[in-house]
């Protein structure tokens, strides 16, 4: 099996759910506008997403697909089905509790990490109302992400990457043809929320009986694949509830902010988040069993070289993203909301924070291709140690930017410690020399500028003025970008291709 089909596979799958996200952004802010709902909303369910991300793709993720790797190519598929039994079993009782707790304790929850909304009855009331909804999707997509892991460990990666659409469909169903029915309208999101974590839980079955690894309820907690997985859980927990704590900081500060703060940096985000996943999210999940793999091997010289191709591939995808991102803020973000409720001063908001989160794009990727060479590794602490202090210089850079910059600020601070982060595991990398960089990084790099120039040269003289953008209709706007976009990307590949590089440069075969 070649990566970088796999990628490709696994990147298309998650352009498809980015796709949905975009089409679902849309819909809620064309149907709901940017205001005290949407502001409910995605408070509502940043709540659950904190938890998924530390009990799901977090923490658990990050423990559990190394040793489950190393159970299966050392000690078979029997006790590689052991595990995967006694871990599913406690995880899902876990989690059960942390949902029923959340949702019992919707309000003390909402005073903790939106303090600001508790001034408003009406508002504090309908996020609780959202809280208790969206609360046991935590359960869904904890026991999908066990799944995932599964089947990425047996090089099954379409049905994981195809999953997150499913979440972006229901919420495009229930926007556009149930909120007429609820009361308030928004009510219909939040159960959009709970139907899509179902849906992909649903998903995984089929998959899951087809390589015999379908979870039996076993409880042992004293199973010994299960208490190594809770011994690196501790790090792990701790190194993703630093990064959790850090968004959670920001949401109680941007609750402070004026009423759509919320709402700008949500909308701002979800663009960073597609050239996130596209790549960063692709990459990690394929090199994560890898690098398991080849670790648990000794294979160490496959282990830097496997690394160092997916710097350069990251490079090669990222750098163009984040120019185009800052270059053409305010044509993606007209053309994809400035309907309905979205007015032209939610545009130019929402410009200012993708503009702040883009200075971070590439150290954000970086993280999720450097992390795992941790991970694979076992070695926890150390991503836990960096992003401790990752955690401490955001909330340092927040005193100082959003008194300048407002919501945008929290964004800039985001993503100044993304790259203080990424650049601090590839410093523990290189002195560890786990990671000894490959000839040719020279030629690489002066193919990537020359490449960029020209894109940057494309889309800066093509873009034109911002209230050009928010003053034309809808066709005129799809039309431009769609030519930019097409004419950007031509520009970077040609001069790419001039200078020699290829795209069978970037081949390589999956570890077997």
């Amino acid at each position: 099996m070649n990566l970088l089909h796999t990628l490709f596979t696994v990147s298309g799958m998650t352009l498809l759910s980015r796709i949905l996200g975009f089409v679902r952004d849309f819909v809620i802010a064309r149907v709901f506008g940017v205001g005290v709902a949407t502001d409910a909303f995605f408070v509502a369910f940043k709540l659950p997403n904190l938890l998924r991300r530390l009990f799901a793709e977090g923490a658990f993720s990050q423990a559990y697909v190394p040793i489950l790797a190393e159970y299966k190519n050392k000690q078979g598929i029997d006790a590689t089905r052991a595990l995967v039994d006694r871990v599913a079993t406690l995880l899902a009782l876990v989690v059960a509790g942390v949902s029923l707790i959340g949702v019992l304790g919707a309000p003390w929850l909402i005073r903790a990490v939106a303090p600001g909304f508790h001034a408003e009855a009406d508002k504090f009331a309908l996020t609780v109302q959202l809280t208790r909804v969206t609360f046991p999707y935590i359960l869904f997509i904890t026991l999908v992400s066990l799944a995932a892991g599964i089947l990425n460990t047996w090089n099954r990666f379409l049905i994981p990457a195809l999953t997150p659409a499913l979440l972006n469909i229901a919420l495009i169903g229930m926007g556009l043809f149930a909120a007429p029915y609820f009361d308030p309208p928004v009510l219909a999101l939040a159960w959009g929320v709970f139907l899509g974590g179902a849906l992909q839980l649903l998903l995984q079955v089929r998959p899951l009986m087809r390589i015999g690894m379908l979870p039996r309820p076993k409880f042992d907690p004293a199973f010994p694949g299960v208490r190594r997985i809770l011994a690196l859980m501790g790090p792990a927990v701790l190194g993703v509830s630093v990064s959790q704590l850090s968004l959670v900081i920001n949401n109680i500060i941007a609750s402070f902010l004026p009423t759509g703060s919320v709402s700008w940096l949500f909308y701002a985000d979800r663009f960073m988040e597609f050239p996130s996943g596209l790549l960063g999210v692709a990459l990690g999940t394929i090199l994560l069993p890898s690098l398991s793999k080849l670790h648990a091997e000794s294979r160490m010289e496959e282990f830097s070289s496997l690394l160092d191709w997916g710097l350069r591939l990251t490079l090669l995808l990222t750098l163009p993203a984040t120019l185009a991102l800052a270059l053409l803020a305010v044509p993606l973000i007209s053309t994809l909301f400035q309907y309905g409720e979205f007015r032209p001063e939610d545009v130019l908001q929402t410009r200012n924070a993708l503009l702040a989160y883009s200075v971070g794009l590439t150290g954000l990727i970086m993280v999720k291709v450097l992390a795992p060479s941790f991970y694979a590794r076992q070695d926890i602490r150390t991503p836990v140690k960096i992003a401790i202090f990752a955690l401490v210089a955001t909330q340092l850079m927040n005193i100082v930017f959003v008194r300048m910059f407002a919501h945008a600020g929290l964004a800039l601070s985001i993503g100044l410690a993304a790259c203080l982060n990424a650049g601090l595991l590839f410093v523990g990398l290189r002195r560890r020399k786990v990671y000894v960089p490959q000839p040719g990084w020279w030629r690489f790099a002066f193919q990537l500028f020359a490449a960029l120039a020209a894109l940057g040269s494309v889309l800066w003289f093509g873009a034109g003025a911002a209230d050009d953008w928010l003053a034309r209709g809808a066709a005129s706007r799809v039309g431009h970008l769609a030519a930019l976009i097409v004419c950007g990307a031509a520009s970077y590949f040609a001069v790419l291709f001039a200078l020699g590089l290829r795209l069978r440069d970037f081949r390589r075969r999956a570890v077997q």
